[in-house]
């Protein structure tokens, strides 16, 4: 079984009167008559904001805004006919409507919207992230049950490109002090100090990814106690340990961190890592350090 990966951003639409608009996966999808928000992959330096946009003007013909981020979260699903294991991280957003008339998706892989209430959605099968969204119970995909229209394997990515999905942390103790992590040598941004965190493995979620990066990077066992951002960082000619230029295109979702009991941080993670060290930062002097776009942002959106 082949490992695979994709992000998707996903709207979340509610009426006045409670209802949720869903749309229903055509024959062309992974799994047909599954019912679930609105929403799909994102393109390559895409960020997932644009994204939802656009995803719900093609699945719904509504031109809609981003209010806020809903949650993050990820999911496997086995596709055993073309023998791949697809990993999708959604970012769910909450949206407001604008402008356009309600219609299908002409040709694609849903084939019908329509404002479901929470009661009409339980008895509908519902994609594991939109039931655990709405409050209700998650059932099994059905995995042995290929779509009516041939499935296409995703693909390995193309040599020169890649996406990859990373959760990070603003990472405070009690005495309000900012986790930060300088960037190694051969890796981009170097001599740069970085907030905590990476890459998801595949099958992880990305609350648990971060503290395990956490604790990889700095030896602190952290609390999450907020989703604070989404964001997207493309650079067309990134160097790093490949020794060539690559069209890199990162995902990065921002969490607000706690450690209760903070420690002399200490680098654990496997020799040969992006993390040079870590260090505690009073927030006026981290400001003065030379920051990655992430870092600087993230002590930007709490002030």
């Amino acid at each position: 079984m082949v490992a695979r990966r994709r992000v998707g951003a996903y709207g979340l639409l509610t009426g006045a009167d409670g209802r949720v608009l869903l749309t229903r996966a055509s024959a062309l999808a992974d799994f047909p008559g599954v019912w679930q928000l609105p929403g799909g992959g994102l393109e390559h330096a895409e960020h997932p904001a644009d994204a939802v946009v656009r995803e719900f003007a093609e699945e719904t013909g509504l031109a809609v805004g981003v209010a806020g981020l809903e949650a993050v979260v990820a999911d496997v699903v086995r596709l055993p006919d073309i023998g791949e294991a697809l990993h999708t991280d959604r970012i769910i957003y909450r949206v407001t409507g604008v402008s356009g008339a309600l219609r299908h998706e002409p040709d694609g892989t849903t084939d019908l919207v329509a404002w479901i209430s929470p009661a009409e959605a339980a008895g509908l099968p519902l994609m594991p992230f939109t039931a655990e969204l709405l409050g209700l119970p998650v059932t099994p995909l059905p995995e042995d049950v290929p779509p009516a229209a041939p499935r296409i394997p995703y693909g390995p990515p193309a040599l020169d490109r890649r996406q990859r999905f990373g959760a990070y942390g603003l990472v405070t103790d009690p005495a309000e002090r900012v986790l930060l992590t300088l960037i190694a040598e051969g890796y981009p941004g170097a001599g740069r100090w970085h907030l905590p965190g990476g890459g998801t493995d595949h099958g992880e979620q990305p609350v648990t990814a971060l503290l395990r990066e956490i604790v990889e990077e700095s030896g602190q066992l952290g609390r999450v106690t907020a989703l604070l951002d989404a964001s997207s960082l493309h650079n067309p000619a990134a160097l790093g340990p490949e020794g060539r230029p690559l069209d890199w295109h990162g995902v990065r979702v921002l969490y607000r961190v706690v450690v209760e009991v903070p420690t002399e941080p200490e680098v654990t993670e496997l020799a040969g890592g992006s993390t040079a060290r870590a260090a505690w930062f009073d927030r006026r002097d981290a400001a003065e350090l030379p920051l990655t776009d992430i870092a600087a942002r993230a002590l930007r959106l709490v002030g």
